[in-house]
């Protein structure tokens, strides 16, 4: 079976119209760009990219100078249209491989949880380059293949079986009939974002979850907490997912 968009994937569930689970994403977010930029950022343009409901895209457009969000899911952009109503704020249903943005449009591009959903990452990944001004900055959020559940059904090992093996096994656990994710191990997302200069987040966040608002992934002191600072340290490739901020070379403009 030839392997396609989601365009429903709104429908699937809840967890895109979930307002406070998308704003503890959205704040983690504006942390890690406040500490990588080391200035305001009200001047800056952002797209994000997959951002489904428009959760996440408001609460950007009271941080920064302007927002486009972008998804396949024609119910998820006409509810965020609905919704979600700022002057600095447009939505659009849009194609994350074949964006019709100009090049060098935006000061930050947004890819949270999107990769593993799209037919083709590579030119999603080239997209976004393409998009971004030189010196700009994608927000890249990422799932790892070798997680011991996959979130997306609940099911154990479910990203690391072979494709045909995974189709059987969602089918047999009634949650669908097709697998459509794919994820890419540690390596994989490293030879993705290949063209960008990369700033890993991922241990800053598990060392100080606090500063960075995401004690909604972990609690500090807890057994959890350890166990993913064991892992950060020594076993990195199993991380269950990264946070990285990829920049395009060259001098920030604009």
């Amino acid at each position: 079976m030839e392997r396609g968009y989601q365009e429903g994937f709104s429908s699937l569930g809840t967890a895109m119209f979930n307002v406070e689970e998308r704003e503890r994403k959205a704040k983690t977010m504006i942390a890690v760009l406040q500490q990588h930029f080391g200035q305001d950022l009200g001047a800056m343009s952002v797209l994000n990219v997959g951002g489904s409901a428009g959760i996440i895209d408001n609460y950007l457009s009271g941080y920064f100078g302007s927002v486009t969000g972008i998804d396949i899911d024609e119910k998820a952009i006409v509810h965020a249209r609905h919704n979600y109503q700022r002057d600095n704020l447009t939505f659009e249903v849009g194609d994350a491989m074949q964006l019709r943005f100009a090049d060098n449009s935006f000061n930050v591009v947004v890819c949270s949880q999107v990769y593993e959903h799209v037919p083709d990452s590579e030119v999603m990944m080239q997209e976004i380059y393409r998009v971004l001004k030189a010196g700009g900055v994608c927000y890249f959020a990422a799932g790892n293949r070798l997680m011991w559940n996959e979130p997306h059904y609940n099911l154990p090992l479910l990203s690391v079986l072979p494709r045909p093996l995974a189709h059987l096994y969602i089918k047999a656990a009634g949650k669908g009939s097709h697998y459509y994710e794919k994820h890419l191990s540690l390596w994989g997302l490293r030879k993705l974002v290949g063209d960008f200069e990369t700033t890993d987040y991922t241990k800053d966040i598990i060392r100080s979850p606090s500063r960075y608002h995401a004690e909604y992934m972990m609690r500090p002191g807890t057994l959890k907490s350890r166990v993913a600072s064991v892992m950060a340290r020594y076993f990195f490739w199993l991380v269950p997912g990264y946070i990285w901020v990829l920049q395009k070379p060259g001098e920030r403009t604009g």
